[in-house]
């Protein structure tokens, strides 16, 4: 069997997609390789693979040691995509920012959720070569579509009107993630139900706070915002929803897309070159809130409209499900053994 040693400490922190992420990878692991993968999490004990999910100081000072066997890094974010998430002090964000390239530059091996990511590693120093891109992926078992029946019996249960039309937005409350603009659509569509499923994951640190906090406090009487939501409830929330709309400014390969793919929920998203490398043809896309605005009046009234997103949601769901991303990470653990 292959030892791998899981480094993370990112389940610590709710409400974020890394965590997510991670969650997912040891799931599929277990499930799909029971016999072939040995999985311990933060063990520091002799391995064949070291897989860095976080970037804890503890775990940059392990990665001296000979027991780590390859070291595999997981990219989740760039010092530049930090901005707009969190604030921090001036004195100490090039330090910090220093420390993220360092610790990647300590791996043998770099796995990025991001197409884009590569150049901008390579001109932080990092060889291509040295970098994988191996996508997101979210189980078909935890977010999965439902009847309309249903639909409405969720509705009721969570005390939102049964027969309005439904925006769902998830994700941290950060500026980042245009919740501002969230809450502006809110104002301009006082028919619609929006809700936005997510909180500040880091407190006053987050970017913005002070804006977004009088937004979540003091919201039009059309947007709800229910606070950070147990993974394994997000899935109501998906399907309780006629679209899912997330009006980031900048991305990385949010989980909150594949989750609303999975559940077959229609996909709006600001028009971002990201989305075009890995998802392109399968969502609406609007280049600003102006346009979000316009198309979502005719999404409104539009159910044939609706009905094809939602389609070209699940077929999206199929690439980025469980079952094909096993044997990717599979065959790319096992070569990297080989390696070390």
């Amino acid at each position: 069997m292959l030892k791998i040693d899981m480094f993370s400490t990112a389940d610590k922190v709710k409400g974020q997609g890394v965590g997510s992420a991670y969650v997912e990878l040891i799931a599929m692991l277990k499930k799909h390789f029971p016999n072939e993968f040995d999985i311990e999490i933060n063990k520091f004990n002799r391995s064949d693979i070291s897989h860095y999910h976080t970037i804890n100081p503890s775990f940059y000072l392990s990665t001296f040691s000979k027991k780590r066997g390859r070291k595999i890094g997981y990219v989740h974010f760039l010092p530049e995509t930090l901005e707009g998430s969190l604030k921090i002090p001036t004195p100490f964000r090039q330090i910090f920012y220093k420390y993220v390239v360092a610790f990647y530059k300590r791996m043998d091996h770099i796995v990025v959720v991001n197409p884009m990511f590569i150049p901008k590693l390579e001109k932080y120093g990092i060889d291509k070569q040295k970098i994988t891109y191996i996508p997101n992926f979210v189980s078909k078992k935890e977010f999965y579509p439902i009847s309309k029946p249903q639909k409405k019996q969720l509705r009721d249960q969570y005390g939102y009107d049964e027969n309005r039309f439904t925006v769902l937005g998830t994700g941290q409350v950060q500026t980042r993630k245009g919740v501002i603009d969230f809450g502006k659509l809110a104002k301009q569509n006082p028919d619609i139900q929006f809700i936005w499923a997510g909180g500040f994951s880091f407190g006053k640190m987050t970017d913005g706070y002070s804006e977004l906090k009088r937004l979540v406090d003091n919201p039009p009487q059309n947007l709800s915002f229910p606070g950070i939501v147990d993974r394994k409830e997000l899935v109501n929330y998906y399907n309780m929803a006629d679209l899912f709309l997330l009006p980031s400014y900048n991305e990385l390969f949010p989980m909150s897309v594949l989750e609303a793919f999975s559940c077959g929920i229609p996909v709006m998203l600001r028009n971002l070159s990201l989305y075009k490398k890995i998802i392109d043809g399968y969502y609406i896309s609007a280049n600003n809130e102006v346009e979000m605005d316009k198309k979502l009046k005719v999404l409104l009234n539009d159910p044939n409209l609706l009905k094809q997103y939602a389609e070209k949601s699940l077929k999206a769901s199929d690439y980025y499900s469980e079952d094909h991303l096993a044997k990717i990470w599979h065959d790319f653990y096992f070569d990297q053994a080989k390696k070390g």
